[in-house]
């Protein structure tokens, strides 16, 4: 039996998220109508949205020993995500400054990526990856990454790529061939396959390995493909009241994986992911507003 269901290797930060009239065009001094300080980072948010729900979900990564490191590491615990974080001394850990619109919801994001150092090789538990059902990662911690994927694939442990948007690197086409769920944001498979048109797309990173591709596109859906043959489009819930589009790839990333360890159908799956992920935009920051699988359920009985 294995002990963990997903374990994620990422970045976790700590976003400090503002609510505001308007971007700032020049020297300016506005009042946010609204902010939040929590945790962030794509795999981060993904592992704490599978905890949520009500999913076995575990951590790496690498923080500094600063108070943003505190806020990660309680914030983990608060949620129940199993951390195998390396603390380094006289270390920061990663910090995003997040403003966003109350019009539309855009946002604007300043990073700091901190001083840890990246997780190598020789840091990664083998035996914690191997306890997992699913390892889920979107290619940092470079060197770390492409090992944990080579344990993985040995252990039987399945594979999961987070490709997000304004991410693509070249290297990344080292990855994708070694999973086995690939869900990527639409400027990325775009990027990867030099293809516009959607099914295109998802076709030639079907071809280039994975089992399962998944195309999201905001709140235009998202596209699933399978190498069994299905492919289908699932639309976005827009509900009235967007908030904050933050933390909705992450949370839709990890509510598919949750829905894939229920053993729903693709279908099923996808209707929940893009429900967790609306449910999440009507909160300010990308983790206050993530659902509990109870929630999930009300809502979809309403609107699904």
């Amino acid at each position: 039996m294995k002990e963990i269901d997903v374990i994620g290797l990422g970045v976790s930060t700590v976003d400090i998220v503002s609510l505001v009239d308007h971007f700032s065009a020049g020297e300016d001094v506005q009042q946010a109508i609204d902010m939040t300080v929590q945790g962030g980072g794509p795999v981060a948010t993904a592992m704490v949205t599978l905890a949520r729900l009500g999913a076995k979900a575990a951590m790496l990564d690498s923080i500094g020993d600063d108070w943003r490191g505190t806020l990660i590491r309680e914030e983990f615990q608060r949620e129940g995500v199993v951390d195998y974080l390396q603390v380094s001394k006289g270390c920061t850990s990663s910090t995003a400054c997040i403003q966003v619109t109350r019009e539309n919801g855009a946002r604007s994001i300043v990073y700091a990526p901190g001083t840890a150092p990246e997780l190598s090789a020789a840091d990664l538990p083998r035996p914690v990856i191997a306890s997992a059902r699913i390892l889920h990662v979107n290619g940092r911690h470079w060197e770390a990454c492409q090992e944990a994927l080579k344990m993985a694939r040995a252990a039987g442990v399945k594979v999961s790529f987070d490709g997000g948007a304004h991410r693509y690197r070249p290297e990344m086409e080292a990855l994708v061939p070694l999973t086995d769920i690939c869900i990527v944001a639409r400027d990325f498979a775009e990027k990867y396959t030099r293809a516009e048109d959607i099914s295109r797309s998802a076709e030639m990173l079907l071809q280039s390995g994975p089992e399962l591709v998944v195309i999201t596109d905001g709140i235009k859906g998202s596209w699933v493909h399978s190498k069994a043959g299905q492919s289908f489009h699932q639309p976005a819930y827009q509900l009235p009241g967007l908030v904050d589009t933050t933390g909705c790839g992450d949370s839709y990333h990890g509510a598919f994986l949750f829905g894939l360890l229920r053993g729903l159908g693709l279908q099923q799956t996808a209707s929940f992911a893009s429900a967790v992920a609306a449910l999440n935009s009507q909160h300010l920051g990308g983790r206050s507003g993530l659902p509990t699988y109870q929630r999930v359920e009300a809502f979809l009985r309403e609107y699904g």
